[in-house]
């Protein structure tokens, strides 16, 4: 009884290690998302996205604003690289399904400005966990 209990125990400290490991490295993906377009930085706006991504952007005048992560990252190309932009995003939430996850972040822009919610859906792509899809919407004046 005492090793079934002993293993029982090892297995879900494995797998809660693991669990931990998978939320990690997906916090990291996003957190280069979030750096990057914090301090005006395209490679680490780039640098988790899967190549074909495609980002479904909040517009006032479009109902779909679809940019690829390259087009997005462009956008920050005019802005001094390094520098602190104005924006701050917050990971809200994750949910981890096997190798795919889907991940809420609020981006807070010029002190509250502007809030921003963005969607991600993650896939874990040849051992990293890559940005496949994105969706923004910007959060009404209360």
């Amino acid at each position: 009884m005492k090793t079934f209990f002993f293993t029982t125990c090892l297995v879900l400290v494995h797998l809660a290690a693991v669990s931990q490991t998978e939320e990690e490295a997906i916090r990291e993906s996003l957190q280069s998302y979030i750096d990057g377009s914090s301090y005006s930085d395209p490679e680490k706006i780039i640098a988790p996205f899967y190549e074909d991504a495609r980002m479904f952007l909040y517009h006032p005048e479009k109902p779909i604003y679809l940019l690829s992560a390259k087009e997005y990252a462009d956008l920050f190309k005019k802005r001094e690289k390094g520098k602190f932009n104005g924006r701050v995003g917050t990971i809200i939430s994750i949910d981890r399904s096997n190798d795919i996850a889907t991940a809420k972040v609020e981006i807070n822009i010029d002190s509250g400005k502007m809030i921003f919610i963005d969607l991600f859906i993650l896939k874990e792509l040849k051992g990293k966990w890559k940005i496949i899809s994105k969706a923004a919407t910007r959060m009404p004046k209360e």
